[in-house]
């Protein structure tokens, strides 16, 4: 397929600029009234493509089954199209504050530096980008707070934008890293952060707004626990306690596996012809419980769904040609986008992503390029969200 195949106009406002939340309206005693928002990640909406007939559906339904104009089906809905015995694969990643700010030595040029993982523990030596990177070169120094303690220098150039840094801090290195974390921010897309409204203090940056200390947690899924993602994986955030606690109750299974997801998924496609693009490589992890309690659910004639794009991703690549899952550990650069036959899951639940993106590409993979362009032509036209914290697609048969 062609690049100019996935474009669509999306308008700013369709972009969402944070989770999911409502509004709490409260009366103080003297008469004066406020307000509080509240993040509710599991009543964002839902849309749902049965991909063999095409059929899709926005609304909930009446006793009789008739939909209810207007009522549009919310995240939590999506256990009723699942069963006992059913299996829903997630990605627990854990995203770390990568996007740091520090100023470069002699100039105090402001230097934002994004960092990717690290390279080798005991000289503190990590992968990062810079911006902007013209000023950045082999030998600079670079602070990272107020009292010159975490400092960095500049030790080799990778790419156009890609340094190695080795911070010239001496400690163990448990210290190191939660010093270093405790200057970062979320992760934000650049999308996200350029929509937000404008913090004077960035000014002559690249991105226009800080991530706020709630991002820490909001751009998080609640089960993330293996360290190493700098993006997070965005169909996960829907998940509330209550929603998993739910499936638990209904013998809906949760398999855990781990793709550390990178930038790659937001660079951008320069070439036409998709069969020439080439994807970053991101660490991933499939355990021997995961596996059996997949491969057990499909040989029972159980549903496997694959909660997100980089799930999708990572049991493509450890499923075998028997259409079971395998364990693995190493590293994918796997690219999926129609036509592609999926080898594991039968379901799968994404977001609404940006035109023209890697991610868009996959969910077409699997629901149908013709089927998820018109769910994408209904997203727009009746409101909902897209981007990391936006809403989300249920694909099933």
């Amino acid at each position: 397929m062609k690049l100019s195949q996935f474009k669509f106009k999306l308008p700013p406002e369709s972009v969402a600029l944070y989770p999911h939340s409502i509004v709490r309206e409260y009366t103080n005693d003297d008469g004066t009234k406020g307000s509080f928002r509240i993040t509710r990640r599991d009543e964002s909406r839902l849309m749902v493509l049965h991909r063999t007939t095409g059929e899709i559906e926005l609304y909930k339904k009446d006793d009789k089954g008739q939909p209810i104009k207007g009522e549009y089906l919310d995240f939590r809905n999506v256990i009723d199209y699942f069963d006992d015995g059913d299996v829903f694969i997630l990605n627990d990643t854990k995203v770390f504050p990568a996007r740091l700010y520090g100023t470069k030595e002699k100039t105090d040029a402001k230097i934002e530096v994004f960092i990717l993982r690290e390279l080798n523990e005991e000289t503190h030596l990590w992968d990062v980008l810079v911006e902007p990177a013209r000023k950045i070169r082999i030998g600079n120094k670079l602070f990272f707070d107020e009292v010159g303690t975490m400092v960095a220098e500049v030790y080799d150039n990778t790419t156009s934008r890609g340094r190695s840094l080795r911070f010239l801090y001496d400690c163990p290195h448990d210290q190191f890293k939660r010093d270093l974390f405790a200057l970062g921010e979320a992760p934000l897309p650049e999308y996200v952060l350029n929509g937000r409204p404008e913090d004077p203090d960035m000014k002559g940056m690249h991105v226009h707004s800080h991530a706020t200390k709630d991002d820490l947690e909001d751009f998080q899924t609640l089960f993330a626990r293996n360290e190493g993602a700098v993006t997070v994986p965005a169909t996960g955030l829907h998940f509330s306690r209550e929603l998993l606690k739910r499936m638990e109750i209904k013998g809906i299974n949760t398999a855990f596996i781990t793709l550390h997801c990178g930038l790659g998924n937001f660079s951008p496609i320069e070439v036409e012809d998709l069969t020439k693009h080439k994807m970053d490589s991101e660490q991933m992890f499939v355990n021997k419980e995961a596996c059996d309690m997949v491969n057990t659910a499909k040989k029972e004639g159980h549903h496997i769904c694959a909660v997100g794009t980089s799930v999708a991703k990572a049991t493509e690549t450890a499923v075998g040609t028997d259409g079971f899952l395998k364990e693995y550990e190493g590293w994918t650069s796997k690219f999926i986008f129609p036509p592609y036959e999926f080898g594991l899951a039968d379901t799968m639940i994404a977001n609404f992503y940006h035109p023209e993106s890697t991610l868009l590409m996959s969910t077409a993979a699997f629901g149908g390029y013709e089927n998820v362009m018109a769910c994408y032509a209904l997203a727009l036209k009746h409101g909902y969200k897209f981007g990391c914290y936006g809403d989300s697609l249920l694909i099933v048969d």
